[in-house]
């Protein structure tokens, strides 16, 4: 099949949207399909080998100036194509980290309005190279880039347009209530003509039906997958005090915040005293103050000399911080979409302990490989980590169950597997 999957590049940030994306589409092409990842905004940002073409369509500069200034709407193409370079893309990216979500409702809405919106000539350009490739199925990695389907449909019929559903609400949620509505009623119009949806937990695709106002029956769960072999489980006992993981972006919607608290629940008790707090992942602007204020609340405590923070830029770094903790942990707040970072742990031979919701307890109904406790309970999840960390062997039994699940089930091959069978059953019912 020939697939045109539309990924949204996270300037700069490292996305768990973008890393599954790369590793879907890397996937699909082993298995023979002619796929292409095809960034829009700017260029993706992943620890392992770039599967995006190297054009970038909707270039967030471009997109932003056609959204504030008319005299950008009508610049030639030569100049626009300057404005798309992914070195610029990439240099302007670093600056738009430190962008509200709140601040974009206005930019939002005209991408949604599409071939009617301030960027039409961002979305012919897209929607002709499409003409030309003319894919089979052309993917939309989340529903915010949806302004381009009414043209999508009117000028490539017989294309089967498909639209991911991963932390859409997220997004959504930080917009002001008047203008959240009105971006939901035009992400309902846009898609209501689409194929189907894929979600990447059962659980999400409830809560995403509800949300939009989608029939659940039009929403395909595909759970996500890495590849294992990315992975080395660790060997032999590791050297050092008992040490708790996490690894995510640092921001409240994450938990960071609670696994510093749950951390310091466990450094007050004789027994875990000397446990440290191993944490990794991408800070951005908008959540430096948050995470000064942890550093703060840490340094109070008097135990900032059991925290670690590493940046992780490699995925080298990210395998060297799995192996240097014993139980991991992703206390989030909001329904966790995918858990890539999970699965990670888990390849590593870690095991974990998460809320149950989102699509954690999906995952741990395939693996085994984690505890579950309440959300939003610091001390239940300090208890459950305290339990692991104080009984290795358990430990290391959830930790083999969890590299066996990657490499059995919650893998990239499988994932790639179900999501072209899907694709194919679409092609099919075409007429």
């Amino acid at each position: 099949m020939k697939i045109a999957y539309l990924t949204a590049g996270a300037a700069g940030m490292f996305c768990g949207s973008c890393l599954r994306d790369n590793t879907l589409v890397t996937h699909l092409r082993r298995q023979g399909h002619d796929a292409l990842l095809v960034p829009t905004y700017t260029p993706i940002t992943t620890d392992e080998v770039d599967a995006s073409e190297k054009r970038v369509f909707l270039g967030g500069i471009n997109v932003y100036l056609q959204d504030k200034f008319s005299l950008f709407r009508h610049t030639p193409r030569f100049f626009d194509r300057l404005l798309d370079s992914r070195w610029l893309l990439r240099l302007a990216g670093k600056q738009a980290g430190n962008t509200r979500y709140e601040d974009l409702a206005g930019l939002t809405l005209s991408l949604l309005n599409g071939a009617n919106g301030h960027q039409k000539k961002e979305v012919h350009r897209l929607v002709d190279w499409l003409v030309e490739l003319a894919p089979e199925v052309v993917h939309l990695s989340n529903s915010l880039i949806c302004g381009v389907l009414p043209e999508i449909s009117r000028r490539l019929p017989t294309a089967q347009v498909v639209v991911e559903l991963q932390g859409d609400d997220i997004f959504l949620d930080a917009m002001p209530a008047s203008a959240r509505r009105g971006i939901i009623a035009r992400i309902r119009h846009n898609t209501q003509g689409v194929a189907g949806f894929q979600a990447t937990s059962a659980a999400y695709a409830g809560h995403m039906a509800d949300y939009f106002g989608i029939d659940r029956g039009r929403i395909t769960v595909v759970l996500p997958g890495i590849d294992p072999a990315a992975f080395k489980p660790r060997s032999g006992t590791r050297l050092g005090p008992p040490t708790v993981g996490y690894f995510a972006r640092i921001c409240p919607q994450k938990g960071f915040h609670r696994a510093v608290a749950a951390w310091l629940m466990l450094r007050e008790k004789p027994q875990t005293r000397t446990v440290r707090l191993v944490t990794g992942g991408w800070l951005g602007g908008t959540d430096k103050a948050f995470f000064e204020a942890q550093l703060v609340k840490i340094r109070q405590a008097g135990h900032l000399e059991g925290f670690e923070y590493r940046d992780c830029p490699t995925h080298s770094a990210k395998e060297a911080l799995f192996h240097a903790v014993d139980v991991f942990t992703l206390p989030t707040e909001y329904r966790e979409p995918k858990g890539l970072s999970v699965l990670e742990a888990w390849a590593s031979g870690i095991p974990a302990v998460l809320p149950a919701h989102g699509s954690f307890p999906e995952l741990t109904a395939v693996s085994g490989a984690a505890e579950l406790v309440p959300p939003l309970d610091d001390t239940a999840l300090a208890h459950a980590l305290e339990q692991l960390l104080l009984n290795p062997a358990e430990a290391a039994r959830l930790g083999g169950l969890g590299r066996k699940a990657v490499e059995i089930s919650l893998n990239a091959e499988r994932m790639a597997r179900e999501t072209a069978n899907w694709y194919a059953g679409l092609v099919a019912m075409r007429p």
